[in-house]
């Protein structure tokens, strides 16, 4: 992999330490929570069968953590959490439920658990969502780093906007000025794969042509980021577009990142003295 851009062995790395805690606090939460319902066999074993919903509800209010490994073991999210039941803005990793929400997430829940699960693999797969929240989380630290950047070194100020054509919402990771026509408009795209080449571009030059549409003065840039440095001339091609100005590629380092908006800004204009 080339200096400044991430392996997924370094995504792991990047939350192995608040992996590992979380681990360790999850298993004692569900320790905790579920006393009364362990069995030893090989391991500690929580049977769900032999428990009400009243009192697994009883374990979720006192317990809040233990929410996400249930949730994960059942296939369920906070998607679904709000479609059906209505329970709006749950935070699965670190919830906060009343005594009511905890009777009604039980309710929901209890059909889907198992018999009986082991307490090391309720933590393991609470571990495996967390590091994926938390990667992804870190993917989206690398977007903002790319508009504090160009913040860094254009006039204008640059924050996340939308726009309207046709009847249809469009978003811009980064837009100036912040109110107002639109002058200058930029997506941010990461690209990891190569089969993701298509689907990423067409989205680049779809969002360009819609701007262009809305605001015919405007400009459009794009920084992308894309592992095989030797590939990056396809992407280039692939954006070849009238209604794209600039394109530029950054790694996940500083300095390729302030590189690549000093230069986006240098073609796009807008860009301090």
């Amino acid at each position: 992999m080339p200096r400044g851009y991430g392996s997924h062995a370094e995504y792991m790395q990047w939350v192995k330490g608040d992996a590992d805690h979380r681990q360790r606090v999850i298993e004692e939460a569900l320790h905790q929570a579920f006393s009364g319902f362990i069995e030893t066999r090989s391991v500690d074993v929580i049977v769900f069968s032999g428990m009400s919903a009243i009192k697994l509800s009883k374990a979720i209010f006192a317990h809040p953590l233990v929410l996400k490994p249930l949730l994960a073991s059942c296939n369920i999210a906070a998607r679904a959490i709000e479609r059906d039941l209505g329970i709006k803005n749950v935070d699965t990793y670190d919830p906060r439920v009343s005594r009511d929400e905890a009777k009604v997430l039980a309710g929901y829940i209890k059909p889907f658990l198992p018999v009986y699960l082991e307490i090391p693999t309720l933590a393991r797969i609470d571990r495996v969502a967390f590091i994926d929240k938390e990667i992804r989380k870190g993917k989206g630290r690398w977007e903002r780093k790319i508009i504090e950047a160009l913040n860094s070194f254009a006039l204008s100020r640059f924050k996340k906007r939308s726009f309207a054509v046709g009847g249809e919402r469009f978003e811009l990771d980064a837009a100036a000025p912040t109110s107002g026509e639109i002058e200058l408009g930029v997506d941010v795209k990461r690209i990891e794969a190569r089969r993701d080449i298509h689907k990423r571009c067409d989205e680049i030059v779809n969002k360009a042509a819609k701007l262009k549409s809305a605001f015919p003065m405007s400009k459009f840039g794009a920084v992308v980021y894309y592992p095989f440095l030797d590939e990056h001339v396809n992407i280039q091609n692939r954006l070849r577009s009238g209604n794209i100005d600039s394109i530029v590629f950054a790694s996940q380092e500083d300095e390729s990142i302030e590189n690549a908006a000093r230069m986006l800004l240098s073609i796009l204009g807008g860009s301090k003295k």
